[in-house]
């Protein structure tokens, strides 16, 4: 049965502009992920659809106005996605008898946690063990939570340094058509743990302390030989690794440190015949003590709804070319 909800807020212009986001993408967005349709006039917003979308959608509004009055931030996308994510979350949660996981990391995103149960074990392994592993598709928030945990530890004092690092393994280009030096070459490889680090700590900070060498980033090939001590240090894109390599980063972990390792099985850029480490990895680790290992799936994914129905179609398609291979 169709209903027709209204909501009306008395926050100021900034705080409503930061709600509905340019041209009111987050209030379309919102309107997409419940299936209802929401119109706005001023500060009073006309909800129509189901009565429980409907009333979902008010509450929403009313959650998040009183986030960005809190925080003063502006709403994004993601966070839009996150949201509803967490909310169904938090609803599975209370026709259970066991409490979520939850845990607030010092960032710059103060409301920054787990989402779903599988980021909530994630987070509660790398907190809780020397060397973790998070395996599982794109958008399923392994790197950010990773990145987010290490500046939450640099910021406690818990560490002294900060450590991130990537194969630098081309997927279908060639490094020497790069122009630049060494550096320039692989900064692209690095990028996404600039943005991570950039969005959790703000980019003139980050800058400052990668400046003091209290942060570093750096391709996988610079850690063979060092111990890292009193650092938090993150491997990403482990799928791209060899064994041998994979052997010599968690070998390079000192006192004091933790590691957390990151990478999807189904996206390895390795030459044809080169196993991945991550899978030989996850394989030999599963059982050793004070090692934890967290697999994410397609309901883990937080980015475009689309993006989760594609890692689905691969999964499914890779399991009946399986099965094919079984058969023949």
């Amino acid at each position: 049965m169709t209903e027709r909800l209204t909501f009306s807020t008395d926050v100021g212009s900034t705080v409503l502009a930061n709600l509905c986001g340019p041209l009111d993408d987050n209030i379309r967005q919102m309107a997409t992920i419940l299936g209802v349709s929401i119109r706005r006039r001023g500060a009073v917003f006309t909800v129509t659809g189901e009565l429980e979308a409907a009333r979902r959608a008010v509450s929403a509004l009313e959650t998040l106005a009183a986030r960005i009055v809190h925080t003063g931030e502006a709403l994004t996308a993601d966070d839009i996605q996150w949201f509803f994510v967490g909310e169904d979350d938090r609803f599975r949660a209370g026709k259970s008898d066991e409490a979520p996981f939850e845990v607030e990391l010092k960032t710059r995103r103060r409301d920054l946690q787990g989402r779903t149960p599988n980021q909530r074990a994630y987070l509660k392994a790398i907190l809780s063990h020397d060397i973790s592993f998070g395996i599982g598709p794109a958008g399923t928030g392994k790197t950010y939570l990773a990145v987010a945990a290490a500046v939450d530890a640099f910021e406690r004092g818990t560490v002294e340094r900060i450590v991130l690092t990537r194969p630098a393994v081309e997927a279908g280009e060639r490094l020497g058509f790069l122009p630049g030096d060494l550096t320039q070459k692989v900064d692209p490889y690095l990028r996404p743990l600039y943005d991570a680090l950039f969005d959790l700590m703000g980019f003139e900070k980050s800058q400052r302390l990668m400046e003091r060498q209290s942060i570093e980033v750096a391709p996988l090939a610079y850690m063979r030989g060092r111990t890292l001590n009193n650092a938090f240090v993150i491997l990403d894109e482990a799928q791209n690794t060899t064994p041998e390599q994979m052997k010599m980063f968690l070998t390079r972990i000192g006192f004091g440190s933790r590691a957390v390792i990151t990478g999807d099985v189904t996206q390895v850029d390795l030459p044809k015949g080169v196993p991945s480490g991550l899978k030989h990895a996850a394989k030999i680790l599963e059982n050793v003590r004070g090692i934890a290992i967290t697999r994410f799936n397609a309901g883990d994914v937080v980015r475009h709804p689309l993006v989760a129905r594609i890692v689905e179609a691969y999964e499914r398609a890779g399991e009946t070319d399986e099965a094919s291979r079984r058969d023949r």
